[in-house]
């Protein structure tokens, strides 16, 4: 937006300093009139011996007319004191933010790695700056997260076209080859590339938060998700053990139902590859609802699981297979989290395998449900 010029901080700092000096000087010597020249009589006469005139005694207006030169010369002084020593006083104040106008200035430009740092005791300027730098460090850190999701995504999105390219080339080149084979391959590039397109698209849904919050159960939602991947269990070895109480939260049921698949669908591929176990658990705490989901596996490392939630990022030997996902999913499950103001943290188990733990804010139920989510064992 245009604007017309005013006058700067400074100056005006500067004028609002000497107009208070003058201010004050002016009272000054109101005061002064008021408790000295008023005891002065207008006229005064003194008759010397014989009835001849005394000597000379100065009356008010003598001393009126000697002393207004003399207050309009300290007025005078005052407002040039006043004047300078509120440009220096202002510029020293105002440096902590000629600093902070530097900064925004190479932001705008796009180096966000320049931090004002500014020192001395905290005031309201060293306030603004470390809050600035604070702003700065978050996003110069999430544009650094942008890029590499960005470069992941092209490279990820890549892959299923060239693998396409690669075998409309051959196909092409041998014309009698059997395209029964070919079409299945492509089929599946495609379908893979179409799981990549909607989990990206579904995670700049949740990242938006451009849902509606209806009054949802996280219990119902996670006996959902349980039923929805029971064959993909029981064809991996894997028994899937559900328990809790009615966990009350808002949200968008399709987005919570997203993060509990994911959560579940995780659980499944990453275990073992024989008798397996996942539980999946729902509890309420005093102002939040909570839903576990823990897995048999391998042993895991904090580091390993502070990448898991990386965008593309499938942790060691999370090779792909025919279930491995595209590498989104703990990312999604993250931002779906977020999006509902919840809280996600993995943590590794004692005997192997992963529990991820999403805690949610607590709403009240709409009316009163005593049902329970039944304990749901089941073994393939």
């Amino acid at each position: 937006m245009d604007r017309l010029p005013g006058l700067s901080v400074r100056l005006k700092l500067t004028l609002s300093y000497a107009g208070f000096l003058m201010l004050a000087g002016a009272l000054l010597l109101a005061v002064v009139w008021v408790f000295l020249l008023r005891y002065v009589p207008e006229r005064v006469f003194l008759l010397g011996p014989g009835g001849m005139p005394g000597p000379f005694v100065p009356n008010r207006s003598d001393l009126l007319d000697a002393f207004a030169p003399k207050a309009a010369i300290a007025l005078a002084a005052l407002l040039v004191f006043g004047l300078v020593g509120g440009w220096i006083l202002a510029g020293q104040m105002l440096t902590p933010l000629a600093r902070i106008t530097e900064a925004t200035r190479m932001a705008t430009n796009g180096s966000l790695s320049h931090r004002i740092r500014l020192r001395g005791r905290r005031d309201e300027f060293r306030e603004l700056a470390d809050a600035f730098d604070a702003m700065l460090a978050r996003l110069e850190a999430q544009v650094a997260e942008q890029q590499r999701f960005a470069a992941n995504a092209s490279h990820e999105l890549r892959t299923p076209l060239a693998v396409t390219q690669t075998l409309l080339d051959v196909a092409r080149k041998d014309p009698n080859r059997d395209n029964g084979e070919l079409v299945e391959r492509l089929h599946a590039v495609n379908t893979r590339a179409i799981d990549l397109t909607e989990a990206l698209l579904l995670l700049s849904r949740a990242d938006q938060r451009t849902f509606i919050r209806e009054h949802v159960d996280l219990s119902l939602i996670a006996e959902e998700a349980a039923e929805t991947l029971l064959p993909l269990a029981e064809g991996r070895g894997v028994t899937i053990e559900a328990a809790g109480d009615v966990t009350p939260t808002t949200g968008s049921p399709a987005l919570l139902l997203q993060m509990a698949t994911n959560l579940v669908h995780n659980a499944i591929v990453h275990n073992l590859s024989e008798h397996g176990t996942v539980w999946i658990t729902t509890r309420v705490h005093p102002g939040s609802v909570l839903l576990t989901v823990e897995n048999t596996g391998e042993q895991l490392t904090p580091q390993l699981i502070a990448t898991l939630v990386e965008p593309f990022q499938r942790g060691s030997r999370r090779t792909r297979t025919d279930h491995a996902g595209v590498g989104l999913g703990l990312a999604i499950v993250k931002s779906i989290a977020q999006a509902h103001d919840g809280i996600l943290t993995l943590d590794p188990r004692a005997g192997g395998g992963l529990r991820v733990t999403v805690q949610l804010p607590a709403a009240p139920p709409h009316a009163t449900d005593d049902r329970r989510m039944n304990v749901n064992t089941r073994t393939p």
